[in-house]
């Protein structure tokens, strides 16, 4: 087994590694299928199976630390993330060993994310599946946000079954019991369904880029009040110890901006028409625009990957699913997945490091 330290490093040269090779080969490599869902296995059980390390792998000691805690209290019925916590206190109160929790989550993390790609792009789920593994928060919330990266997970599931509604609705409603922030994207998907003018989400996340830009947070208030008191405190905690980048990000704002304006461009340029596209276009640029509006928040990180969780697939949607596929796309198609791929290498070698 490898030492904790290593792992964010090994994780990023498979991917690295893997993504060039793919890109290499085309269109649609031979396998792909089979390599994706060996490549998800692989992964279930190398992060599934990580050292046990609070220090590298911050929430894992806390989630051992309750384990202990609920093994020798028993099984106590928890409302508070319904499905996850009664799920956690379940395992804990009956006996399983901490390693299998792990496991467990790491499979829902890894599992769904290929069920998605798998839906989504059945010509290369290869290719799909590792811009998702490169996303720069992807390791992270398989490792720390462990709750919320399950959760967003199975909303992937529900949005690639979005046609499909015995599938989608209990997904949609399975992510929200395992973490009480889904109630956004959930709300934003279904709002993505019901108003369909493209063009009104570009002006609301100007508006948002702007109220965010003059500091107003009246929104972020109204929106603690709105939520539960855990949500409320990631809006409105102040204690220093756990705050490290409060304030207006502009890294941020520019990393989220990039699928938008992919968007535009593939509707309104080159007149890509897509009806799941567009759903999934709507829900990201609603899901971000009300993080703008909370950027101020101590955790807005968190807030932020309620719709970072969506970018992977709005990124590359429109240069995968075209219908004449040519070397001129493909090159495209390339440039996007290797610029993603060094965004999140820079942030892990570079910025993280200053």
């Amino acid at each position: 087994m490898f030492s904790a330290e290593y792992y964010p490093a090994i994780y990023l040269t498979i991917v690295t590694l893997l993504t060039l090779i793919t890109c290499h080969q085309g269109r649609n490599p031979r396998n792909n299928t089979f390599a994706a869902f060996s490549l998800c296995v692989f992964m279930i059980l190398f992060i599934g199976f990580r050292p046990l390390s609070g220090k590298v792998f911050v929430d894992m000691g806390n989630y051992a630390m309750l384990f202990r805690i609920v093994k020798w209290e028993g099984f106590d019925f928890d409302v508070s993330n319904l499905i996850f916590d009664n799920l956690f206190d379940y395992l804990g109160g009956t006996g399983w060993d901490i390693s299998f929790f792990f496991v467990l989550i790491a499979s829902i993390y890894f599992g769904c994310m290929f069920i998605a790609c798998k839906k989504l792009f059945p010509g290369n789920v290869l290719l799909a599946f590792l811009v998702y593994l490169a996303a720069f928060s992807t390791f992270s919330y398989g490792t720390n946000g462990i709750k919320a990266g399950a959760a967003a997970s199975i909303f992937l599931v529900a949005l690639a079954y979005s046609r499909t509604y015995y599938i989608s609705i209990p997904m949609a409603l399975i992510s929200w019991g395992f973490h009480h922030s889904m109630q956004l994207p959930v709300v934003a998907f279904i709002g993505s369904i019901l108003f369909k003018k493209t063009s009104w989400y570009y002006g609301l996340w100007i508006f948002c880029l702007i109220c965010s830009l003059l500091h107003i947070t009246v929104f972020q208030t109204i929106f603690a009040g709105w939520t539960d008191k855990q949500g409320a405190g990631y809006l409105n905690t102040i204690d220093a110890e756990f705050v490290t980048h409060q304030g207006f990000r502009i890294d941020f704002v520019l990393y989220s901006v990039c699928p938008i304006i992919m968007g535009y461009y593939a509707t309104v340029k080159y007149r890509f028409k897509d009806r799941f596209y567009d759903i999934l276009l709507r829900t990201y640029t609603l899901t971000n625009a009300i993080w703008l509006l909370c950027m101020y928040a101590p955790f807005n990180n968190r807030i932020a990957y309620l719709s970072w969780l969506m970018y992977p697939i709005v990124l590359i949607y429109p240069c995968m699913k075209q219908q004449k596929y040519n070397q001129s796309l493909i090159r495209s198609r390339n440039l996007i997945v290797g610029l993603h791929l060094g965004f999140t290498l820079f942030m892990y070698l570079v910025y993280y490091n200053i």
